[in-house]
């Protein structure tokens, strides 16, 4: 028999987080430990707004599946037993570390992925003004940041860019919209973008409202990522995105996650990997997916006040295993 812990926990942000479709001092993420025989995996998610989640309702949906859980139900019996999103993916991924545990293996053993010593990953801009964006720029490459993440909306975009480019001159630069540029002259903009060297630019336009970017040539590669959940989804997006991004709360784990690399493989779409908010509990879990990536985008841990256990190590712009 297995025993299954639930825990709904706050964790304060170091500094403000904003994107286009708001501001956060604090993230809820909830975690799943699930101990059978004296073995222990565990598994985090964060509860997304934007996908109709809040920390009651996950919760809810995880204490529905606690009977059958602590009977032993499987990890590939849960993909049909719950839909993509933040609930299936804390049990995914505590039910992947429980089977490798129980096995006497990693993680990356249990996936059957090498795992290398480090992964580069994005350190991402939050939201500010044109000065604060720039000295936060400088400030990531002074601490050997290698990729960057610009969050824009619609304001003063070519002036940030300028600005970050500047104060960043060598770093590898990637742009999130969040879906916030409707209405925006997209075909000029992408032009005068290509001039800073950016190397791909992140949902521009609204989820199902991204027609669009069918009908103009892009002079940077344009990634999916709130168009775009699981492996269903990839083949309908050919025609306007050159690259999907995985995430494991979008998804609904680990599993899923490694069947969209084979999906987007399969049909030429390249690949970035993501993170909503979280401790390195969670970001440790899309590792295995990560390295199939071109971009990788796991800094959530640096913007907590206070990490969690397994501690990732974030230094001169990379993860360290």
């Amino acid at each position: 028999m297995r025993r299954m812990q639930i825990e709904v926990l706050e964790l304060p942000l170091a500094r403000p987080f904003a994107i286009s479709r708001g501001t956060r001092t604090a993230v809820t993420v909830i975690r799943v430990t699930l101990e059978q025989n004296g073995f222990i995996g565990r598994g985090e998610c964060t509860p997304t707004p934007r996908y109709d989640e809040t920390p009651e309702s996950v919760n809810a949906e995880l204490e529905a599946l606690r009977a059958d859980m602590e009977a032993g139900l499987s990890r590939l019996d849960l993909q049909s037993r719950l839909s993509a999103g933040s609930a299936r993916n804390a049990l995914d991924c505590a039910l992947w570390r429980l089977d490798a545990a129980l096995a006497k293996h990693t993680l990356w053993q249990q996936c059957e992925r090498r795992q290398p010593p480090s992964v580069i990953t994005a350190e991402t801009l939050s939201l500010d003004s044109i000065e604060n964006m720039a000295a936060a720029a400088a400030d990531a490459v002074s601490r050997g940041a290698i990729l960057l993440k610009i969050k824009l909306n619609r304001d003063e975009i070519l002036e940030k860019v300028a600005a970050i480019r500047q104060a960043a001159p060598r770093a590898t630069l990637i742009i999130d919209a969040n879906e916030a540029w409707s209405g925006v002259d997209l075909p000029s903009l992408f032009n005068a973008l290509a001039s800073f060297n950016i190397a791909m630019i992140e949902q521009p336009l609204p989820a199902g409202q991204d027609q669009e970017l069918q009908r103009f040539a892009h002079p940077i590669p344009v990634c999916a990522d709130e168009s775009c959940h699981t492996r269903e989804d990839i083949a309908k997006l050919r025609n306007r995105y050159e690259m999907i991004n995985i995430k494991l709360d979008k998804c609904g784990g680990l599993t899923e996650a490694l069947a969209m690399v084979e999906e987007a493989q399969k049909r030429d779409m390249r690949l970035m990997v993501g993170c909503m908010l979280g401790s390195s509990l969670a970001m440790e879990a899309a590792l295995p997916v990560a390295i199939a990536a071109e971009h990788v985008d796991l800094d959530g841990p640096i913007w907590l006040a206070a990490d969690s256990s397994p501690f990732l190590s974030y230094a001169q712009g990379q993860i360290w295993l």
